[in-house]
């Protein structure tokens, strides 16, 4: 598929990330088109990235989560493809170009990302046998982390991008599951690599609201795909565990 950087808007969620946003939008190409959807109602931020970026628009809303932020920014975007970013994602000078040179050799997608340049971390997913990385510059998988995911919107006809009652997690699990339901394919392009930060630096507070989130994203996610008696034996243990450190801390 032959695609131009006209065709895509970036879109990037933020939530109090003064301290990593222009990191994240200084490696994007300067006249690509993006989209911050500011969930921390920080009017200070929008006006500085309103100054120092061209082709931005800044989203005021109120924080529905990644996923339901995500749709915003999806639904607002008027290309072809949304190319989903977390703030602490930073490209490198070749990342965009080689990824859309190696797509010209693809027919067809429904996703697609560079791979992560931590090898501890791959951000991605596959039951199939193990492939040969360095060998297989497009390789085929079964899910991809949400900080990096290029989105063909035609394969989403009926608008259902990111299910809106996971809050924080696993909603890029679920889109894509249901993609590869709908027969359609997800590739990482391993020649093509991104930066990502995580969680460094986070204060106690966050984390805490983290693992809140992770338990609830977790039993929702295996209660919509696998049953709820599945959903309450997969929970267990860390409802057990996050129980016992409570009564001990």
């Amino acid at each position: 598929m032959n695609i131009h950087i006209d065709e895509i808007t970036f879109i990037i969620v933020t939530h109090q990330s003064e301290k990593i946003i222009n990191n994240c939008l200084s490696s994007l190409p300067k006249n690509s088109k993006k989209i911050i959807v500011e969930n921390s109602q920080n009017l200070k931020l929008k006006k500085m990235l309103e100054s120092n970026y061209d082709n931005i628009e800044i989203v005021m809303s109120e924080n529905l989560g990644m996923g339901g932020s995500n749709n915003i920014g999806i639904k607002k975007s008027n290309t072809k493809y949304a190319y989903i970013l977390n703030p602490d994602v930073r490209f490198k000078k070749d990342t965009l170009e080689i990824l859309l040179n190696y797509l010209k050799k693809i027919e067809d997608f429904a996703i697609v990302t560079p791979l992560n340049i931590n090898k501890d971390y791959p951000n991605f997913k596959t039951r199939q046998k193990k492939q040969d990385f360095k060998n297989n510059d497009i390789i085929s998988v079964d899910t991809i982390d949400g900080f990096s995911m290029l989105i063909n919107k035609s394969k989403y006809q009926d608008n259902n991008f990111f299910d809106e009652n996971f809050f924080l997690y696993l909603e890029n699990d679920d889109l894509c599951i249901r993609t590869k339901k709908k027969g359609e394919k997800i590739f990482v392009i391993t020649k093509s690599l991104i930066e990502h930060s995580g969680g460094i630096g986070e204060n106690e507070p966050i984390q805490q609201l983290r693992n809140w989130h992770w338990m609830w994203s977790k039993f929702y996610f295996n209660k919509k795909h696998y049953g709820y008696l599945i959903a309450v034996k997969n929970i267990s243990l860390n409802f057990i565990s996050a129980l016992i450190k409570y009564l001990i801390y």
